[in-house]
């Protein structure tokens, strides 16, 4: 089953962490399917950027959302609506 979840990247003290859509069976940091975007918790308010169209197209082949990732996306959606 591919799990969307995210990789961590960074050094020591300072993570930085990448949205990947990646089989549940690798590990962390494994080779993911694809790239789906970016998250650095170190700023306030968080930078993070999702490509809601690819985000959609795996979970309508069948993918499941982290529960990190799926609060991610819902404020990226909240930021969408609320600059149009």
């Amino acid at each position: 089953m591919v799990k969307i979840r995210l990789t961590r990247g960074g050094t020591k003290k300072r993570p930085h962490y990448r949205i990947v859509a990646i089989d549940e069976r690798k590990q962390r940091d494994g080779r993911p399917l694809e790239y789906l975007g970016t998250y650095d918790p170190r700023f306030n308010p968080e930078k993070f950027k999702i490509k809601v169209d690819r985000f959609d197209a795996w979970i309508a082949n069948g993918a499941q959302a982290s529960p990190t990732v799926r609060s991610l996306l819902k404020r990226a959606r909240k930021r969408a609506a609320a600059a149009s």
